[in-house]
């Protein structure tokens, strides 16, 4: 299984940080934020990791990150997002990278104060389909919530006004090699992005799609009030620590 960061975007809510910068650059407590997530997946056992990105600053990720000897890696790889059409436009770059493989996907904006190891190896085990991570928050209308029945997730609808949980489907994602073919039927939404939402419902209808519950804080880092968070997480409990 191989590992993918998608660190693109505009980082407009973050404004005026982010005008000379990309936000996945930013410093969340003593270290870039895009460290996080790459230690995510090497902290789950993963050694092929492609960082997606885009904007006028992409050249900046190769500075600072290089082939990923801070992270006990022989080499990263990087490919390049020429516009803005949302997260699973960037996922479908990363295509011949996965070259049929099954991947994790982690939003670069997301930081996590266990690690995944569990998570990846439940998958590795599922064989096939998709699996989410879930966790519950009090501010739910921010993102993609997961409609819980019993074990199955029976529906993902993306921000909504009256969320029918508290769970989130946080910035991480299982998926096998059928992904990408999901990717290429998608239509763009109102907001004239493909939406990972879409992909992650298209394998709740094949009924193959399954989640676990996120142990320990989560947060992502995408606004302001996010982004202080993350960093008073990190800086008084750590991040990317073992779950055992």
């Amino acid at each position: 299984m191989k590992g993918v960061v998608l660190a693109g975007g505009t980082g407009s809510r973050l404004f005026p940080l982010t005008k000379v910068t990309n936000k996945h650059l930013l410093p969340v407590f003593n270290k870039p934020m895009i460290y996080y997530p790459i230690q995510t997946l090497v902290d789950a056992g993963f050694t092929e990791i492609l960082l997606v990105t885009g904007g006028k600053n992409a050249g900046e990720f190769l500075r600072l990150l290089g082939n990923g000897k801070e992270f006990g890696l022989h080499h990263m790889n990087y490919t390049y997002q020429e516009r803005e059409g949302g997260i699973a436009e960037a996922l479908g770059l990363a295509e011949h990278f996965a070259d049929g493989q099954p991947i994790c996907v982690v939003l670069g904006d997301n930081l996590i104060e266990y690690n995944i190891r569990q998570a990846a190896e439940s998958f590795k085990r599922q064989g096939k389909g998709a699996r989410v991570i879930l966790k519950k928050v009090p501010d739910a209308q921010r993102f993609g919530v997961a409609e819980v029945r019993g074990e199955q997730v029976i529906r993902i609808e993306e921000k909504p006004q009256v969320p029918k949980s508290d769970y989130a489907v946080i910035g991480i994602y299982f998926y096998d090699g059928s992904v990408f073919e999901k990717i290429r039927k998608l239509k763009p939404s109102g907001r004239g992005e493909l939406e990972i939402t879409d992909v992650n419902n298209d394998y709740i209808e094949e009924g193959t799609l399954t989640y676990e519950i996120l142990e320990g804080w989560w947060t992502d880092a995408g606004t302001f009030e996010s982004l202080l968070r993350a960093n008073n997480f990190v800086a008084q409990t750590g991040a990317n620590k073992p779950t055992s």
